[in-house]
């Protein structure tokens, strides 16, 4: 299993379990900028997973965790 697997399992975890996350996002594509904004995950796919925050939604992929383009607080330990 690698990294990229790990994170989609623990994302599909909280989506099962709490849809209601913490996130920090810096990204240009889409021009996203929230810190530690409440966001609700809507959906979790292969290659994807799908947010709602302030309103709107994103699709983030889940290699932006690997880079850090994306925190989400709940999987910090």
């Amino acid at each position: 299993m690698n990294t990229v697997d790990i994170i989609r399992n623990q994302i599909q975890e909280l989506y099962q379990t709490n849809t209601v996350i913490h996130i920090d996002v810096f990204m240009n594509h889409p021009k996203v900028r929230a810190t530690n904004e409440e966001a609700i995950i809507k959906g979790v796919y292969p290659h994807i997973f799908r947010i709602s925050t302030q309103g709107k939604k994103y699709s983030l992929q889940y290699t932006d965790i690997l880079i850090k383009a994306i925190r989400i607080a709940e999987l910090e330990i």
